[in-house]
């Protein structure tokens, strides 16, 4: 069995809740790989944000995939012909990706099996969230059992864990954490539907949430918005 290292794999979006995540990663000492795709998502400003944002927090490696997602659409975010909503929705909103958390995770293990990484770093939230499948406690705990028995690294006795560290966390408390942490919050991208210059439009789902978060931490919000911004 090959020595356990410090490295671990976070993924970042560019969003406010990734980058957190990252933030939490590095001042807990891990040598911090990042992950992020391009997917064929709506907004691409999130990508500019999500290198803006690993540049700032100086982690040791930053790299973007390209998958095709767009190809199956069945989503606001990767299908032009479904528009993203203005309003609140009942049940799974549009704007879920199918399997989006479970692919990028898959990827993500794989990178740490190289690395001889034992945690992946996930900012998902089941608090106040966007009400995604992928996004609850009892999705990671499965992906975690399932990466453990699936890998050489899980095989072998190196145990992987997902770490979630927002799991539990108000949008608010992880606004004020990862302001305590530093994270420059004017770098990120929330917006499913953000301009070339990465302004937020102010009423999809993301913006809603972001925007409430800030208030309720009453931290002023740096965010640019298209109206006024």
């Amino acid at each position: 069995m090959s020595t356990p290292s410090n490295n671990a794999v976070v993924l970042l979006s560019g969003g406010l809740d990734s980058a957190t995540a990252l933030a939490m990663a590095v001042e807990r000492g891990f040598n911090c790989y990042v992950l992020s795709f391009d997917y064929g998502q709506r907004s691409q400003t999130e990508l500019i944000a999500a290198k803006k944002v690993a540049e700032d927090l100086k982690v040791k490696e930053h790299r973007v995939v390209r998958l095709h997602l767009e190809d199956f659409g069945g989503s606001a975010l990767t299908d032009n012909s479904i528009d993203v909503p203005d309003h609140e929705e009942e049940g799974i909103p549009v704007t879920y990706v199918p399997a989006r958390n479970t692919v990028f995770m898959s990827l993500a293990l794989a990178w740490a099996e190289v690395l001889h990484a034992q945690h992946i770093f996930i900012g998902v939230n089941a608090v106040d969230y966007s009400g995604y499948p992928d996004c609850r406690p009892e999705y990671i705990a499965a992906f975690e059992q399932m990466a453990n028995l699936a890998t050489k690294t899980g095989v072998e006795g190196e145990r992987l864990t997902i770490e979630t560290p927002l799991i539990d966390l108000t949008k608010a408390e992880i606004i004020r954490e990862g302001t305590r942490l530093g994270v420059s919050y004017g770098l990120t991208v929330s917006c499913y539907q953000a301009d070339d210059d990465g302004r937020a439009c102010g009423v999809c789902d993301s913006c809603r949430l972001r925007a409430k978060g800030f208030e309720d931490a009453g931290i002023a919000d740096p965010t640019r918005y298209i109206t006024g911004g």
